[in-house]
Parts: C-alpha cells; structure tokens; sequence
C-alpha cells in the first residue's frame, strides 16, 4: 500500500470512528443532562472554535513546514527550534483564551443565553470550566499539526480513536455514575484534554530528527514562514465566521431549548465532514508535488481522479440522510419528538455540507499552487453576505432558515468559485468538474435514493426500517461509483485483477 492510500486509509478510519464515538454518545448526554445543557455543550463547542482564530494559522503553519523540512538536508535543528518557537506561541495564546473565557463568563450567562430551566449560576460555573478546558484542548491541534507534516498519520488516528473512546465512554461512566451535570461532563473533558495533549506533544518530539542541540526559541524563525501564516490565518478566520456565526447569532435569537435541537441536527450535518477532512489532508501534500515538478499530465489525471473520488464518498450518505432525516434521527435518539424538530434542519444542513465537501479537492489545488487570495477575498464577501441572511432568515423561519442559509452560502461557492479557478488555473477543466466530477454521480444518487424514498415501507418494527435504510444506501453507492468515470474504470481493473488472481 502507497503512502497516500495508507494515509487516506488511517485518517478515514480515525475520523470515521471519532464521528460514531460522538453521534453514540449524544444521545446519553442528553438523556442525563437534558437538552439545555446539551445546548450549553453546542456553545462550548463554538467558543472553542472562535477562540481558535487566535491560532493565527500557527498549526497550518508548522504541517507545512514539517512536511517541507523533513526533505532537506541538514534540517534537523531548524525543526526542533521551529516546534519549539511555535509551541512557547501556541501555549501562550491558549492561556490566554482559557482566562478571556473565565471572564466573559458572567456577561454569557446573565446577559446572551436564553436560559429556560437551568440557572445563570451553573451556566455560569460551566463555563469558567469550559475556560479550564480550552487552556489544553487548543494545542491539541498544534500537536496533531506538527504530526500530520511528519507522515505520522498512522499514529495521529491510533491516538485519536483511543482518546475520542475514552472521552465519551467517561464521560458517559461520570454522569451515570457520578454527577448527571454539565459540571460533572465538562471536568471530565479537563482530565482527558490534558492527557491527550501530553501524549501528542511526547509523540511529537520524539518523531523529530535528533540533533545534538536542545531546541530553543528563536524570534527569527517567523520571517521566513509568516507569509504563509497570514494567508492561512485570513481564510481560517473566515472560515471559522462563515461556520459558526449561525451558533453565535441563534444562540442569542432562539431559545436555549431549541439552540439544543439546532446543534443536535448540525452534529449530524457536519458529521459528513468526517468522510471527505482525512481525503482532504491525504492528497494536499500529492496536488503540491505534483505542481513542484510542474507534471501538467498526472495533475489532471489526480486532480478529477481525487474529485470523483469525494463524489462517491459523501454523495451518497448525504443524499440518503437528506431523504430519509427523520427516520435516521428516530432510529438514533429514539425520540419522536426530537425527530420532528430536528429532521428537516438535517436534511437542508446535510445538503449543505455535501456541496462544501466537494470543494475540498479544489481548494486543495488552490492551496498547492499558493494560491490562497482566491478563498480569502471569497469568504470576505461571503461574511459580508451571511450574517444578515442568518438573521433574516431566522427570525421568519427559526432554525430551519439558518439552515437554508448555511445550503445557500454553499450552492453560491458552487456556482462562482470554480469557474473563477479554473479561468487561472487548470484551464478547459472547469465543465469536466461540473459534469463528470459532480453532476452525474449527483443525478445517479437521487435517482436511486428517490426511488428508495418512494417504495420505503413505514413499519413499527424498527429493524425493518434499519434494513431498508441499509439496503438504499449500499444500492445508491454502487450506481454512485459507477457513474462516476475515473472510480468505474478503477473498481474494473481491481475486478480484472481478481479474475486474474483466481
């Protein structure tokens, strides 16, 4: 197996368990905790990622420059110093957010969510808990970052499914066992931050090249890396906006009841990011050799092969979730009630995330050639656009029309973005990426799953429904992977080759 498929491979695996290891567990979070303070974990989760921009692209920065290092020649102790400058960086900044979140913690909770059971005093202590836990959940990424540049792929899921297991078995084990409180939940996360940043900075250093001198912190180091880091910081702080205003605005907008179900169906919707992250960081690193040697030929080979590729990986899940939303949601959290709110909010968010995921493959180019301007200016005027789109929208429509604007946010990506890429770069392959790459497996997925959606059986027997649900989805697979070009004429040969073998 090549490196890149067993890179692809490890971060599937990893991301993919990571994604049931947190849709198992919420269920049973909101079982002891209620879905008010689910919904304070929705707000957890947002602050973690806004407070994130304050990595200023530290994290994209040191994958690079791992990755780029690690082929030269007598680089061994601009490495160790490199990780070491960045890490004094990384952990500063992180103290500092975990005491902007203690101190804004009162002004949260008297004054932003819109409480209904639960006191302003225990928001209050959840999150100056939350504060605690940010101080070492954040370099946690910085962390994986510096493996990921080191092909330590591998090792990175086998850390990740062990600490995504721990995380939500304990917990599971301290509100059953302990304490049914968002306190309790979130003192866990504590515990398990801090162990799992330890391990991955040990794992770090020690996957560094030896040198004879200890690393130290060198000022100088940022001038030939801080180009980059501003470009990558710009379009992650953006994107960061584009993703999490709708939770900072709706958390303030709707009820903290309904904040719950909103970021319930969102965990979903954006569980599909699961399937095309690790595809994503899996060929970057190929898109950007092959520009260095400037092999026109193997880049489009690559480039459509790693598109159709994303196409039969999340097309069909996400055209099955959408079609099929409330009865995935019932069989979940066997709740109907929860199914009702939340269903319709899955299936537009879904489609939403599908369209976002196509994209990857594309802004892995953009990103191989250096080209990073394109997505900066580009999330500008999408941030300029969505915020009041989210507001108008959701004080007609409540969360479903923060939902419809996430869809359209997307389908305006779509629309505008690749034809203002492919007129710079890889010209003349624009219509390949609308045709072949999306449009036809897309056709081919809602043909078979519509037909699903109308010949399904409703049935009280609950693993009547699982079996169907199972049997579309494996049949919208199938007719997705051989419709699309580049994955046919794979899955042929392999077939040929097993013929061969026989």
């Amino acid at each position: 197996m090549n490196r890149i498929k067993k890179n692809i491979t490890a971060n599937f695996v990893g991301s993919i368990w990571q994604s049931i290891m947190g849709l198992v567990f919420i269920p049973l979070y909101i079982k002891f905790i209620g879905i008010e303070s689910y919904g304070l974990i929705g707000i957890f989760a947002t602050l973690q990622i806004i407070f994130g921009l304050l990595d200023v692209g530290l994290g994209s920065t040191l994958t690079r420059e791992m990755a780029r290092l690690s082929v030269l020649p007598s680089k061994e102790q601009e490495m160790r110093n490199l990780v070491r400058t960045l890490e004094v960086c990384y952990w500063s900044i992180a103290v500092f957010v975990g005491m902007a979140v203690v101190s804004l913690s009162s002004i949260i909770a008297h004054y932003w969510v819109n409480a209904g059971h639960l006191s302003p005093q225990t928001i209050e202590q959840a999150l100056i808990i939350m504060g605690l836990v940010m101080v070492f959940q954040m370099p946690i990424g910085f962390y994986t970052g510096g493996l990921m540049g080191l092909q330590k792929q591998v090792l990175v899921n086998i850390i990740n499914v062990c600490i995504s297991t721990s995380r939500g078995l304990g917990a599971v084990l301290i509100l059953w066992l302990v304490s049914p409180t968002i306190q309790a939940f979130l003192l866990w996360q504590i515990v398990i931050s801090i162990i799992n940043a330890f391990i991955l900075a040990l794992f770090l250093w020690r996957s560094l090249p030896h040198s004879e001198k200890r690393a130290v912190f060198q000022k100088q180091l940022f001038k030939s890396i801080w180009r980059f880091t501003v470009g990558m910081s710009g379009i992650s702080v953006l994107s960061v906006l584009l993703t999490q205003l709708d939770k900072v605005i709706l958390s303030k907008i709707l009820s903290l009841e309904m904040f719950g179900y909103y970021m319930l169906a969102s965990v979903v919707a954006m569980s599909l990011a699961r399937l095309f992250t690790p595809v994503f960081f899996s060929i970057y690193p190929r898109l950007t050799q092959l520009v260095s040697i400037n092999d026109q030929v193997e880049l489009k080979r690559f480039y459509h092969k790693s598109c159709q590729f994303i196409s039969v990986l999340i097309l069909p899940v996400a055209i099955v979730v959408a079609l099929f939303s409330y009865e995935i949601i019932l069989l979940w959290t066997q709740n109907s009630a929860t199914a009702e709110k939340t269903h319709l909010i899955v299936s537009i968010m879904i489609c939403g995330t599908a369209l976002n995921g196509l994209l990857n493959p594309p802004y892995a180019l953009q990103l191989s050639f250096g080209w990073t301007k394109l997505s900066f200016y580009k999330n500008i005027v999408a941030v300029i656009l969505i915020v009041p789109l989210i507001i108008v929208l959701t004080l007609h429509y409540s969360a479903i029309g923060a939902a419809f604007a996430w869809l359209i946010l997307n389908i305006g990506y779509v629309i505008f973005e690749i034809p203002i890429m492919h007129g710079k770069i890889l010209r003349k392959e624009m219509w390949h990426w609308y045709w072949n790459d999306v449009f036809i497996p897309i056709f081919a997925g809602l043909a078979i799953a519509g037909l699903g959606r109308v010949i399904f059986t409703v049935t009280i027997y609950q693993s009547m429904i699982l079996l169907q649900l199972m049997v579309i989805l494996v049949l919208t697979i199938g007719i997705t992977l051989i419709s699309a070009q580049t994955m046919r004429s794979i899955l042929y040969d392999q077939l040929s080759r097993i013929k061969l073998h026989l």
